[in-house]
């Protein structure tokens, strides 16, 4: 069976956006994803959230802070019967980082380079494999590295987004695709 992976952004898909998530007592997570998760795995998807960080570019937190958050999260996830395969990151950003922090990477979305990175660790298919975002970046990401779907979470992207994808209100519509469709 090919390698396919459920990519998900992080803030929120994961979490529920708050801005610039860095402490855990903000933490909060998005109805379904514990579900919709576990569904994916039973089908046979790698995990692996791909998250731009422009809060480290910023300087409004380091990487430290970042891992030491994810730490976090994921002991949550893990007591919910889920463990992500893997967490990219990029700190990156060409306008507002500060320092080492202010350029442009492939990593940060809508690049695809995070994606490319599951193929690189894991093998994944792209074309076999699903993105769940909740801003255009994420699908913009999904469509140049050839993703099978890109899922839209309403919410964030008030206007819209171009691009191929599906817009969906809730992570339980994700779920009920992903069984329908394998």
């Amino acid at each position: 069976m090919k390698q396919r992976a459920l990519f998900l952004d992080r803030d929120g898909v994961v979490n529920e956006e708050v801005g610039y998530l860095h402490r855990a007592e903000e933490v909060r997570f998005v109805d379904g994803i514990f579900s919709l998760c576990r569904t994916a795995v039973g089908l046979g998807y790698r995990l692996i959230v791909v998250t731009n960080q422009a809060g480290i570019a910023r300087g409004y937190y380091s990487e430290a802070d970042f891992h030491n958050l994810m730490t976090f999260m994921r002991g949550k996830l893990h007591a919910e019967g889920v463990e992500l395969d893997a967490v990219y990151y990029c700190p990156f950003h060409p306008e507002h980082g500060v320092g080492e922090y202010k350029r442009e990477h492939e990593d940060r979305k809508p690049g695809t380079g995070m994606l490319r990175r599951g193929v690189a660790e894991f093998g994944v298919v792209l074309s076999e494999s699903v993105m769940v975002g909740d801003r255009c970046s994420d699908v913009a990401a999904a469509n140049a590295a050839g993703l099978r779907q890109a899922f839209l979470i309403g919410g964030t992207e008030t206007a819209g987004c171009s691009g191929e994808h599906l817009k969906v209100q809730s992570l339980a519509e994700v779920e009920r695709w992903l069984v329908a469709c394998g």
